[in-house]
């Protein structure tokens, strides 16, 4: 029996190549050929249309899936494909997370003009403007040089890497992951060391969401789940979940699973980049979400319930 399978996404460059990726992947699987067809359908979301200012100046959630996800709800698209960092902890009711691909590099990226050869990071002269509009790199930027200029950075991957080369800005950072998609590695000059810049959570992670009781597309599409980065993916969201709290925070985590053990280190930042907690805690991998939770508390208890009081008050407005 032949069988549509329609694939949701948004249109800019990286998420359809992460849409065709999965469509390519499905195509392949035993029993596809000749039985399963895809196609791919472009929504425009709230964080498209949203150029003007930084998200987390923008009331609200889920500014690049909340229109996938209703498509996707009133069966207009079978399944949605996302980056995982995008998607908020809690799913509509009625919606699954079915799959979530294997992890690209997790970190993040320094692209100065020059491309290699340009200043790196800490040889970027004082006062140099850095584009981003990533709380978390923001803060993360404000602790480790503090004498460079914030500017604020919208728009998709190819366009952020255009404005460094036409000398808008000194220097951005992206996520390693979709520079490396899109073919634009000669743009990198340096890859941001861990131990100062932990990425988001779930970065580098493609999901692919369905609805919760389709049977039929769950059976095709779970067959491309990588266990590894979804019980990775797990922990970090848990943790996020936990202190989150329906308000945007400066957060960096990462899961790496060694043998049957899940390693978790997590750090929550202040916007000026002055007070930071971290901590690190493993457990076992059958059980990510309880490790992401116990480490939130314990991230809480050690300072970061004063940092996100503080956040809330002031507002996200960098």
């Amino acid at each position: 029996m032949n069988r549509t399978l329609r694939i949701g996404t948004r249109g800019s460059e990286l998420a359809l190549w992460q849409a065709h990726h999965v469509a390519g992947l499905l195509s392949r699987l035993e029993g596809a050929p000749g039985h399963l067809q895809i196609e791919i359908l472009e929504i425009r979301t709230e964080g498209d249309h949203v150029l003007d200012r930084p998200l987390s100046e923008v009331p609200g959630k889920a500014f690049f899936t909340k229109e996938i996800e209703e498509a996707l709800a009133a069966g207009h698209v079978d399944l949605a494909v996302h980056s995982l960092k995008d998607l908020p902890t809690e799913l509509p009711e009625g919606l699954a997370l079915a799959a979530v691909l294997e992890r690209e590099d997790p970190r993040d990226v320094w692209i100065a003009a020059g491309g290699a050869t340009g200043a790196g990071f800490a040889a970027l002269p004082a006062g140099g403007k850095v584009g981003t509009s990533s709380l978390r790199r923001r803060a993360l930027l404000a602790r480790h040089r503090p004498d460079l200029e914030l500017v604020d950075l919208r728009g998709n991957v190819p366009t952020r890497v255009r404005r460094v080369e036409e000398g808008k800005y000194d220097a951005i950072i992206l996520a390693a992951a979709g520079v490396k998609r899109l073919g634009l590695e000669r743009h990198i000059t340096e890859y941001l060391a861990l131990d100062r810049f932990l990425p988001a959570v779930a970065q580098g992670a493609v999901a692919v969401e369905i609805r919760a009781q389709d049977d039929i597309t769950r059976d095709w599409v779970r067959r491309l789940n990588h266990p590894p980065t979804y019980l990775a993916t797990a922990a970090e969201r848990a943790l996020l979940a936990r202190l989150e709290g329906g308000c945007q925070v400066p957060v960096g985590a990462l899961a790496t699973l060694a043998g049957e053990e899940l390693r978790l280190t997590a750090e929550v930042v202040t916007l000026d980049g002055r007070r930071f907690v971290t901590a690190r805690r493993s457990g076992p991998a059958s059980r990510p979400e309880e490790l992401g939770r116990a480490l939130a508390e314990e991230l809480i208890a050690g300072g970061a319930a004063a940092i996100l009081a503080g956040i809330r008050s002031a507002g996200t407005k960098p």
